[in-house]
């Protein structure tokens, strides 16, 4: 018969510190077997705007808004409009962004 096994009580914190301690504080909890686990926040995670869904993308693709300036003719500081939503991103340049960033156009409508 097979009995249930434990499993050993885990807690997720949030840990927010200065810049100047981060790497300290993150080697101690290493040096007490701690896994260390860098996360997004829920609320980016969750955010599904134009904007962030055409950020994420660029990063999938590992390219910066320069270089995808370059390949699509959009310029920069339209895609940085538009990756914090201060530009809409019609049709048109949807399809061109998604062309280059390879995903279905409709993500960024």
């Amino acid at each position: 018969m097979l009995e249930p096994t434990k499993k050993p009580h885990i807690e997720l914190l949030r840990v927010t510190c200065p810049q100047d301690v981060y790497i300290d504080v993150l080697k101690m909890l290493e040096n007490f077997d701690c896994h260390v686990e860098r996360a997004i926040p829920a609320e980016e995670f969750l955010d599904q705007t134009p904007g962030t869904m055409l950020r994420g993308a660029r990063f999938k693709e590992d390219m910066t808004q320069v270089k995808l300036a370059e390949v699509s003719g959009i310029p920069r500081r339209h895609i940085s409009d538009m990756e914090n939503n201060r530009r809409p991103i019609g049709k048109q340049t949807a399809r061109k962004l998604a062309e280059v960033l390879r995903v279905d156009y409709r993500v960024f409508l």
